[in-house]
């Protein structure tokens, strides 16, 4: 539908239409409240102020309860029928996926679940399976607090996917962009740094506390690290760069098991922060 047509729909239909991209009751009663939309990006800034700014812990746990787990299949067809369709594509790699990988990442998802009392939630679309194992491993080991400004920062991605299916113009006009991306280069080889776990920190209290994290894909790049529509606050944050598990794999040795870069957000203008990467040494700087 358009963005006209979406402002004009009764307010029951809306309701259903918004539950399909996110089934948190408060955030959806509060975007049916900010219509009409006067265009694709107001709808995406609201999208995300109201969850970030409006909604509470009991707000992002109902939010996840709207997602099957990953890789159940019959999941899909019986409690998620409404968004079987949708969320069979964002999980169209665990198709691809070995069993012994699929049984892994079963494991994991139960054990997740008695650790935190909820699925394990992570924006699937254009993630190998392996990479979603990856990340759940990374994950386990959060604290409560950590791990749910994790996960709600992944629903708002994955929200956000499904608004622009509802709406196809959002993917044209607004701003999907993430305020923070990444990308590593291995300068040793030649070749993008495919498959590095990237922390994005806050300093909270003299304090560094992960506030996303991601996994950088066959180009070495993150694009997604923030949900659209959120802006970070001025102050001052990191990158952290899980090097010396990327090594391993290469079967090498690195000089530096991690590498951290503080940076600094003074505006609400695009960050870039790449890695040029070697095993004994590496370079950044502010990108485009």
């Amino acid at each position: 539908m358009t963005l006209s047509e979406f402002n004009q729909l009764p307010e029951e239909a809306t309701y259903q239409a918004l539950q399909k991209c996110c089934v948190a009751s408060n955030w959806i009663n509060k975007m049916l409240a900010e219509r009409p939309f006067q265009s694709e990006n107001e709808l995406v800034k609201s999208a995300a102020k109201i969850w970030y700014e409006q909604c509470s812990e009991s707000d992002y746990k109902e939010a996840f309860t709207g997602h099957p787990k990953i890789g159940d299949v019959s999941s899909l067809q019986q409690k998620f029928s409404e968004t079987k369709d949708w969320a069979g594509k964002e999980q169209g790699s665990m198709v691809s996926a070995n069993e012994a990988t699929i049984q892994e990442l079963a494991l994991l998802n139960s054990e997740y679940e008695q650790r935190f009392g909820y699925i394990f939630i992570v924006s699937a679309t254009g993630k190998s399976a392996l990479e979603m194992l990856q990340l759940i491993k990374e994950r386990m080991a959060h604290d409560g607090s950590t791990e749910l400004a994790i996960a709600m920062g992944e629903q708002h991605k994955i929200t956000n996917i499904r608004l622009a299916k509802l709406i196809p113009s959002i993917g044209e006009q607004a701003d999907l962009s993430s305020h923070i991306t990444t990308h590593v280069l291995d300068t040793s080889i030649g070749i993008p740094g495919k498959g590095m776990v990237i922390r994005m920190k806050t300093l909270k209290n003299e304090k560094w506390e992960t506030i996303a994290l991601g996994i950088t894909n066959a180009d070495g790049r993150i694009a997604d690290l923030l949900p659209p529509g959120r802006r970070l606050q001025k102050g001052n944050y990191m990158m952290e760069f899980d090097t010396d598990e990327y090594y391993d794999r290469l079967n090498q040795t690195g000089f530096y098991p991690q590498v951290q870069i503080q940076f600094k957000v003074t505006d609400e203008s695009h960050y870039h922060i790449p890695l040029l990467l070697n095993p004994f040494g590496y370079t950044t700087y502010r990108g485009s």
